[in-house]
C-alpha cells in the first residue's frame, strides 16, 4: 500500500463523499491550508490513487432501466484470447464494468441497457460475437440496493 498519511486518508474520504467540494472546503475539513491540499490533491492524481471524477446518474430516468451482470466463460483459455476478450469488453459502451473472475466463467461483466430488448440486441450482435466465448449466462438485476458506494479506505500508517 501506498504510503498515505492521516490527510491524504481525509481527503480520499472527502472526495469520495462529494467529489464537488472545492479545494478550500476539502483544505478547511482536513486542518490544511489550501496549497498544500491542493498538492495532496495533485499528488494523489498524479499516483493514480484518484483516478477521477464522475457524476453519480440515475439510471432509470435517462432511461437505462435494466442491468444484467454477464458471466463470459472462454473457450479455450490463452494470454492472447484473454487479452482480446479484454480489449472487446472494453470496445462496448454497455459495460459499465468488467472483472476476470475464478469459478466457473472467466469474465463477470455488467452491462446497463434500456430495456430487455436492447439487452438482446447486444448479447446476439456483441457479446456472443466475442472472441473464443464458449458460453454466457445472464443474471439480471430486480432492483438496486447499492452502487458505486464509498471505498472503506484503511487507517493511515
Amino acid at each position: 500500500m501506498p504510503n498515505l498519511d492521516k490527510f491524504d486518508i481525509a481527503i480520499l474520504r472527502i472526495l469520495q463523499e462529494d467529489a464537488r467540494a472545492t479545494n478550500v472546503e476539502i483544505a478547511e475539513r482536513v486542518n490544511l491550508s489550501p496549497s498544500p491540499c491542493l498538492r495532496r490533491i495533485r499528488n494523489l492524481e498524479k499516483s493514480g490513487i484518484l483516478r477521477g471524477y464522475r457524476a453519480d446518474i440515475d439510471r432509470k430516468q435517462v432511461g437505462l432501466g435494466l442491468t444484467v451482470f454477464v458471466e463470459i466463460k472462454v473457450g479455450h483459455h490463452s494470454r492472447d484470447n484473454a487479452l482480446l476478450q479484454q480489449e472487446a469488453l472494453l470496445s462496448i459502451p454497455e459495460v459499465t464494468s468488467c472483472f476476470l473472475i475464478s469459478g466457473g466463467a472467466d469474465f463477470l461483466a455488467e452491462v446497463v441497457v434500456a430495456d430487455l430488448a436492447a439487452y438482446e440486441t447486444l448479447l446476439t450482435e456483441k457479446l456472443l460475437a466475442l472472441p473464443g466465448v464458449a458460453d454466457i449466462r445472464s443474471n439480471f438485476a430486480i432492483r438496486t440496493i447499492k452502487t458505486g458506494g464509498a471505498l472503506k479506505l484503511p487507517e493511515p500508517n
